[in-house]
């Protein structure tokens, strides 16, 4: 989790990416959006994949032992 820090004073706190003000949501936007690992990599070269990786490890670290609610469908 070396790359993935938060410091209050960037992005209001957010996980971000370290050395960049790129947060973990908005690279799980862009993934959520179909914008592929390599689409990410060119419009934003600075990054690695290993970078997108701690994103998601982070992410996935981040939901154990969550409890989840089960959500009505809107009618």
């Amino acid at each position: 989790m070396a790359r993935i820090v938060v410091n209050p004073r960037i992005l209001g706190g957010k996980p971000i990416i370290e050395g960049t003000r790129i947060s973990v949501e908005f690279i799980l936007d862009l993934l959520a959006s179909d914008v592929s690992e390599e689409g990410i990599l060119e419009d934003y070269p600075h990054l690695t994949k290993e970078d997108i990786r701690a994103c998601l490890r982070y992410t996935a670290r981040s939901y154990r032992n969550e409890v989840y609610l089960e959500l009505e469908q809107a009618t």
